[in-house]
């Protein structure tokens, strides 16, 4: 399996590259539509064609990738089926692998940060790889307060999906903001602060409610443009259009 990891600098968001070496089959997961050329240039230097689009949920900080790299590469959007989103080809679902060739992606339902959050956990042959999206980040979590957030029901998420896998499994995250790339379940079982060394469930939700955390500078236009796979809504501020090109939506 080839595999690479790529960040998009404003929202501090990680893209994965996937591809499957006997089929030439490949994914990005949580493609960011600021970098689709970015994307577009790794795919061409690596000998790629990209097959799917793959998003862990309905992002609140930036615009997807999707409808744009579709529109490009006549890709295929996967996104998860209980979202039900029109602009989408594929649903995955928990208990359903969702192929890419040969790598086998096994979908996890983990709502909290989200109500239809998922994350992708794969299997390299050597380790386990865990796509935890914004549910489990390095050393912190996904918010809670808004896109029915739920600090229960992360906890709940966490601790019956992520924490029982084995503790080797590698946790790569949808975003770190401090220039971390990658963490382990074990670590984040001992090293978490907000969830590590045995928090309960209530010191969890005291930790989540105390947050006090701005209001996401991208949600109002990013949420809607999502529901559409990455499109551009009416509503993108001027200082965010760049991205927003005609030429590229199809």
């Amino acid at each position: 399996m080839l595999f690479k990891q790529m960040q998009e600098p404003d929202s501090s968001t990680y893209t994965y590259l996937l591809s499957c070496p006997q089929s030439g089959e490949t994914v990005l997961i949580d493609p960011v539509l600021d970098t689709v050329e970015r994307d577009l240039k790794v795919l061409q230097e690596l000998g790629l064609s990209l097959t799917y689009t793959l998003d862990t949920h309905i992002h609140a900080d930036h615009l997807s990738g999707a409808h744009r790299l579709r529109a490009l590469t006549d890709c295929r959007i996967a996104y998860p089926a209980i979202d039900n989103l029109a602009c989408a080809d594929i649903g995955v679902k928990e208990g359903q692998p969702f192929r890419v060739g040969q790598i086998e992606i096994h979908p996890l339902f983990t709502p909290g940060h989200t109500n239809h959050h998922h994350a992708y956990l794969i299997d390299n042959g050597t380790q386990k790889m865990l796509f935890s999206g914004d549910a489990l980040l390095i050393e912190a979590c996904g918010r809670t307060d808004f896109q029915s957030g739920d600090a229960a029901t992360l906890y709940t998420s966490i601790h019956e999906k992520f924490f029982t896998l084995p503790d080797e499994t590698l946790v790569y995250p949808c975003h770190d903001y401090e220039q971390r790339y990658v963490s382990t379940i074990a670590q984040e079982k001992q090293r978490n602060p907000r969830l590590g060394k045995g928090k309960t469930l209530e010191e969890f939700i005291a930790i989540m409610e105390a947050m006090d955390l701005p209001y996401p500078r991208k949600i109002d236009f990013a949420v809607p443009g999502n529901e559409q796979c990455g499109q551009c809504p009416d509503n993108v501020p001027e200082a965010y259009r760049g991205p927003c090109g005609t030429r590229d939506q199809g």
